[in-house]
């Protein structure tokens, strides 16, 4: 009776601590908004803004609105689906530093948005759409390419890294050709999202929150694809067909997100590897978490690139290079087996 009662009280325990990450992030990720939202020559004060938008009518409050909250949104949205893909491709590859960036799923979808958006223009709204195609092409060829005897965690980071330059390429290669102007092709290609309106937006919120519905449903699903093939079997699990499916959603949040922001990596990669360590390895917690701290990591982002060179910007997707890079060498250092490097 006792040896319970230690464990329920653990138990409360850790759901408390729980419970205050969620809220220290939420309260972090609201002022980050207000920061960014005063990141310009125009700035104003929280009273003023909350009376802008819910009391009367304030011309700078409107200039914001139309100017600086549809980045704002952007950045939040296309973050969260950043880091919930990365859940998602870790939970079916069993490999920590699967990355939609990293395996050349975002390059992939990238390279097809460009060539939308550059050559008939007339289908931008349906761009996501034709980036998900990517995206399933690019994570058809690294598994495809990776296959040999199962799926070997180290072969797909490898042959994910080779995927992404050659669409990375492609993707330079045909902005180039286009003049490097900041158009629609520019944006995607150089990860800007300086320009977007409202109407970009819409295209991106209904794709991503759908998508991000979804994947806290295949929540079970994630944690039997984080167990043994064998064991998952024996609790009556379709291993083939689970990872597809999750995969396939995995796909849907990288794509949609590159379609309006373009390439950026590691996000799918910090945001989880914290998130386990604070609220646990359970895809239930771990997926909403990741939501909310992929969307703050990437708005911290935006809105530090606005303002460390202000008034020259500096595109989020190169900070989180900058740090992404040495967290995936500490990663890799750090989990030696995992990766089959002895």
């Amino acid at each position: 009776m006792t040896d319970i009662s230690v464990q329920s009280h653990k138990k409360a325990e850790t759901g408390s601590y729980k419970g205050v990450y969620f809220l220290g992030l939420l309260i972090l990720f609201l002022i980050t908004v207000y920061i960014s939202v005063n990141t310009g020559s125009l700035n104003i004060s929280m009273e003023q803004l909350l009376s802008g938008l819910f009391v009367k009518y304030d011309p700078d409050v409107a200039v914001i609105w139309d100017l600086r909250f549809p980045r704002i949104f952007i950045a939040s949205l296309g973050g969260a689906a950043l880091s919930v893909s990365g859940v998602l491709f870790q939970a079916c590859m069993k490999n920590p530093i699967a990355d939609p960036g990293i395996i050349g799923v975002s390059a992939g979808a990238g390279f097809v948005a460009v060539l939308i958006a550059g050559m008939f223009p007339s289908l931008y709204f349906l761009t996501p759409l034709f980036a998900f195609a990517g995206g399933i092409l690019s994570c058809g060829l690294v598994y495809l390419l990776a296959f040999k005897n199962g799926l070997n965690p180290l072969r797909v980071i490898l042959v994910g890294v080779a995927v992404n330059a050659v669409f990375t390429g492609l993707t330079q290669a045909f902005h180039s050709m286009t003049g490097g102007s900041m158009t629609g092709v520019a944006s995607i290609a150089t990860a800007n999202i300086s320009q977007k309106t409202w109407e970009d937006v819409y295209m991106i919120s209904g794709y991503v929150v759908l998508g991000l519905v979804l994947a806290f449903g295949a929540f079970y699903k994630c944690d039997l694809l984080s167990l043994s093939d064998q064991t998952a079997r024996g609790l009556g699990v379709n291993v083939t067909t689970a990872r597809i499916s999750v995969s396939f959603l995995a796909v849907v949040l990288a794509s949609i997100s590159t379609a309006e922001m373009g390439v950026v990596s590691f996000i799918g990669l910090i945001i989880p590897h914290i998130a386990r360590l604070l609220v646990g390895s359970s895809h239930k917690v771990l997926i909403p978490f990741s939501m909310l701290g992929g969307a703050f990591l990437m708005l911290l982002a935006d809105t530090l690139g606005r303002t460390i060179a202000a008034p020259y910007e500096i595109s989020a997707s190169i900070l989180l290079s900058i740090v992404g890079g040495p967290m995936l060498i500490i990663l890799i250092r750090r989990s030696e087996k995992i990766y089959g490097v002895q």
